[in-house]
């Protein structure tokens, strides 16, 4: 069993049999789910308890999943997948913008479902070990930027702090561990199968350079790598 199986869930579904479907197969592999069926009480829940994953129906009776994502990176941030019945990109895009993790679209093979949780939980679990071996180094300078991985805190050249969902900081912390190193967008998607279609990393990267002040028509510290993947094109020093 992987150390992601022992994962804390907590399920935002409407409908019953959709719900019950989802935690009868993520039981069947040893996750913990917890179903709630309005926004509301997932996010009084998250406060209570920060879960390790939480997937999130974007059609709810009491608020929109958007904003129940928005609230949940602002609030209480985890890693989240977005279960939706929309099969708009748009919806997709904007979910993966506002700090998801990544999306399945209804309906949905439970082994599909199952196989996106752990690629999630990897990618977030992975770097605990990464973290323990490197003893007191919690910042990370490049740049004039600081990133502070205890906190997911990211520190302008100027001293202002500037807010990280849980998926970019993940991301970024990838980035950083693996300066000037091509890193292909399955590595960074936790080395799951990457349909050609997906955009996902795409996204996440393009909000990444936003935050980082990075020109997305000629970047000096995400560079994309035609063909290959994305690199970190500066030093990075840890302390």
């Amino acid at each position: 069993m992987n150390r992601s199986d022992n994962a804390t869930i907590l399920v935002l579904e409407d409908e019953p049999a959709i719900a019950r479907l989802i935690c009868t197969s993520l039981n069947e592999y040893g996750f913990r789910c917890d179903h709630v069926s309005t926004g509301q009480r997932l996010l009084a829940l998250a406060r209570q308890a920060a879960p390790d994953l939480c997937i999130v129906d974007l059609g709810l009776p009491d608020m929109d999943g958007m904003q129940v994502v928005r609230e949940l990176q602002e609030g209480s941030p985890c890693a989240v997948l977005i279960l939706t019945g929309r099969n708009d990109v748009t919806d997709r895009v904007l979910g993966l913008e506002l700090g998801a993790d990544d999306y399945i679209v209804k309906p949905f093979e439970p082994r599909e479902l199952v196989a996106r949780v752990r690629s999630i939980l990897r990618r977030y679990q992975r770097a605990a070990p990464a973290e323990e071996s490197g003893g007191a180094a919690n910042l990370a300078r490049f740049a004039d930027w600081i990133f502070d991985k205890g906190r997911h805190a990211l520190v302008a050249p100027d001293g202002n702090e500037i807010g990280l969902s849980s998926a970019e900081a993940a991301l970024l912390l990838t980035l950083l561990r693996r300066p000037n190193k091509i890193l292909s967008r399955e590595q960074l998607l936790g080395e799951r199968d990457v349909d050609p279609f997906d955009r996902s990393i795409d996204v996440r990267i393009s909000r990444l350079r936003r935050k980082l002040g990075d020109d997305p028509q000629n970047p000096r510290l995400i560079k994309t790598v035609y063909g290959a993947g994305y690199l970190f094109a500066t030093p990075v020093s840890w302390e």
